[in-house]
């Protein structure tokens, strides 16, 4: 693999300028993210308060071992994207590559895993807002529970070569990363244990 010089975009004076610009974009981005999140967490306590009973019984037909799977695979996810970050700086390309490679094994991971779940939902009726449609649930409001479920699930992926004199990429996912495994930390608990 022959090592290629990043150049930096006419509009910036420096790399410097164009990695603190790059940082701020993704920071910006993450506040757009948390206030999201914010809001359906908020959206979540507020009907975790008013039916308790429905959070309860939907809870149950959530698996735990599907949600704790895809927590420690998240988990080693993050570890993964780390190390693809601290290489990233040291010109160990080989080794970043390596680990952003098990970063994504580990995204598809979760995105099977999530298949298999939402597949046995949309087959069981457990789908959100007035395409919920399965006997079994009593609650009038049900559907909130599915409605928040399918819309609190987020991972995104990486792709891209880096070395120690242009690791931008790499940092930006890697921070976004941890905030999708942050987040996850606090989704299971929230869906799949209030049981």
């Amino acid at each position: 693999m022959t090592a290629h010089a990043h150049v930096v975009p006419h509009h910036f004076d420096s790399a410097e300028q164009a990695y603190d610009s790059a940082k701020l974009g993704v920071w910006l981005f993450l506040v757009t993210e948390i206030l999201l999140f914010g809001g359906l967490f908020v959206a979540y306590i507020i009907f975790r308060g008013l039916y308790p009973d429905m959070f309860h019984q939907a809870s149950r037909v959530l698996d735990v071992r599907l949600g704790a799977i895809n927590t420690v695979v998240l988990i080693c996810s993050s570890f993964t994207m780390a190390m693809a970050m601290h290489r990233s700086k040291t010109d160990k390309n080989p080794l970043t590559v390596w680990f952003l490679a098990i970063t994504l094994l580990c995204a598809a991971i979760f995105m099977v895993v999530k298949y298999f779940e939402y597949t046995h939902k949309i087959h069981e009726g457990l789908l959100p807002g007035g395409l919920f449609h399965n006997p079994e649930f009593t609650h009038p409001k049900i559907q909130l529970f599915f409605s928040l479920y399918f819309l609190m699930v987020l991972v995104k992926t990486l792709r891209g070569t880096v070395d120690k004199s242009y690791n931008t990429p790499v940092e930006m996912v890697g921070i976004y990363w941890h905030l999708v495994d942050l987040i996850w930390i606090y989704l299971f608990p929230l869906l799949y244990l209030i049981g």
